[in-house]
């Protein structure tokens, strides 16, 4: 059995479909799970409810965490850790491997204009410290031998079925519009993303390689030094839409905040893009041989899935 922690999300809907490959026993976990496999097993889950964790996880080989809670520092703060140790001591009681999918947020400023696994924790950010708490808990966990577990990370997201992602929100969705598209902080400084079904796709073939446990990887990511203008033009030309942007200032995202919660939460987010953010997947390159799509085809399948709703 390979269990997914939040199942409905844009990684866990494409990391179901590649599981498939290695196993015909998937158990979908999230508030209201849906088949994406004739054969998954669906176990619904209040996320709230922590007692229920060592149910959705027995009988478990491998676990794996794609879960995305509120993004609200304090629900962060208050949701993450606890979440995270009744999976750790769900893992360690039915002696299940655990993939754990996180993002670069722990991570020091001034590490951002090039991330490898080896970059300084050293989060700049209130998100980011819980990012880092979950880090060591899982670490630590491994050291002293109570589980095998692997950490899987991803840059900012784009693809299909990716709702939530600040490409879709603000460049896509207003350029469909017939808007500017919005940006934060410089558009000329280079932005790395991560295609979902590329990470999916990763995620699922560590989570099946004995060796890649008791570590972190970085999952396949664009290689392509594309500044967020050369994303916007991407988006433009698939779309048939001029190329327009419009930036956001700092101020106005607290002025936003008060209408439009998400925005509330940026502020403290907006080091990563005021200079350039590439986050360098070679050493899953190197050791799978899988490169990242490209941009214009990830772009060109994004838009099609989009359109086609």
């Amino acid at each position: 059995m390979q269990t997914i922690l939040g199942s409905g999300g844009a990684i866990g809907v494409p990391l179901a479909v590649e599981l498939k490959k290695y196993t015909n026993r998937i158990r979908l976990v999230s508030r209201n799970p849906v088949k994406v496999n004739e054969t998954d097993e669906l176990f619904p889950l209040d996320v709230n409810d922590i007692s229920q964790i060592d149910k959705a996880i027995a009988g478990s080989k491998v676990v794996y965490v794609t879960i995305g809670f509120t993004y609200k520092s304090k629900v962060w703060e208050k949701t993450w850790p606890p979440f995270l140790q009744s999976v750790l001591e769900a893992c360690r009681k039915y002696q299940s491997r655990l993939v754990f999918f996180d993002n670069i947020y722990m991570y020091d400023r001034n590490s951002v204009a090039f991330m490898t696994e080896n970059a300084p924790i050293n989060p700049p950010s209130k998100k980011g410290k819980v990012r880092a708490q979950l880090h060591h808990m899982i670490m630590e966990s491994t050291e002293k031998n109570k589980i095998k577990a692997l950490i899987a990370r991803s840059a900012d997201f784009y693809g299909p079925d990716n709702k939530n992602s600040a490409l879709k929100i603000m460049v896509v969705d207003n350029l469909l519009k017939g808007k500017k598209a919005q940006v934060f902080g410089d558009v000329n400084k280079i932005h790395t993303y991560t295609y979902t079904p590329d990470a999916a796709k990763a995620t699922a073939i560590l989570g099946n390689t004995e060796d890649a446990f008791n570590q972190v990887w970085h999952v396949p990511t664009t290689k392509e030094r594309l500044t967020t203008n050369d994303w916007i033009r991407l988006v433009a030309k698939e779309l048939n839409k001029e190329a327009g942007f419009q930036t956001i200032p700092n101020w106005m995202l607290h002025v936003l905040g008060v209408f439009i919660h998400i925005m509330k939460e940026f502020p403290e987010m907006i080091y990563q893009y005021e200079g350039d953010y590439i986050f360098d997947s070679s050493k899953f390159e190197k050791r799978f041989g899988i490169k990242a799509t490209m941009p214009e085809v990830g772009i060109k399948e994004m838009i099609n899935k989009i359109k086609l709703k």
